[in-house]
């Protein structure tokens, strides 16, 4: 199998895990990711349509990478444009579906398992450079123009802005912490801790020895 055809497939199977491993992140309940903590920040201020406001924010990034460094930018950022959302909404669905009436000790063991999945998954479609997502691309330009400061911490750094960020617009548009931590949980600082480190950890012993770089 040559090069190429391997990074098809890593990049395709990537985005489809990274969606699912969404869904499931969602189902656990402890909290949404850090991009999308940010989101419900801009969703709280912003006066229009949830779907609209993803679009329009997926598209200012979009514009931002491409400027910056329009290789980051393939079919995989339009796989995860229009398709990863429709993913996870079904990878929800079914894990509700399985898990109805699911435990504290279960959605722990599901929210780490999510955690794990979504990691790899990155790794994979980032390995593969065949594009990768509007909000993966800015800590990973980061850390190319900057060499001395390593992807895990650039990636934690943007996760960690987005997840303050987000509660600081919150705040702003008047929320209380009961309705802040319906967004921002414990599942939403432990990914913004960890998923740079994680992803780093499969990049090294995974992703890259599979492409042979």
């Amino acid at each position: 199998m040559n090069k190429l055809t391997k990074r098809i497939i890593m990049s395709t199977f990537g985005v489809i895990l990274s969606g699912i491993s969404v869904g499931i992140f969602k189902f656990s309940a402890f909290g949404v990711d850090p991009f999308q903590s940010l989101m419900s920040g801009l969703d709280a201020v912003i006066p229009i349509k949830f779907g609209t406001l993803y679009v329009i924010t997926n598209v200012v990034l979009l514009i931002a990478v491409f400027l910056l460094d329009r290789k980051k930018i393939g079919v995989a950022t339009f796989i995860n444009l229009f398709l990863l959302g429709y993913i996870a909404e079904f990878s929800q669905s079914i894990c509700g579906k399985i898990m109805p009436d699911i435990s504290l000790g279960a959605r722990v063991a599901v929210f780490l398992f999510a955690i794990v999945l979504l990691c790899f998954s990155s790794s994979l479609y980032f390995t593969s450079n065949l594009g990768v997502s509007t909000y993966d691309a800015i800590s990973l330009v980061w850390s190319c123009r900057q060499k001395k400061i390593k992807f895990s911490y650039c990636r934690m750094i943007c996760d960690l802005v987005s997840v303050m960020l987000g509660v600081i617009l919150m705040c702003f548009a008047g929320f209380n912490l009961l309705q802040i931590s319906g967004s921002v949980g414990i599942g939403t600082i432990i990914t913004a801790f960890f998923m740079g480190p994680l992803i780093e950890f499969f990049n090294i012993h995974v992703s890259r020895p599979i492409l042979g770089i």
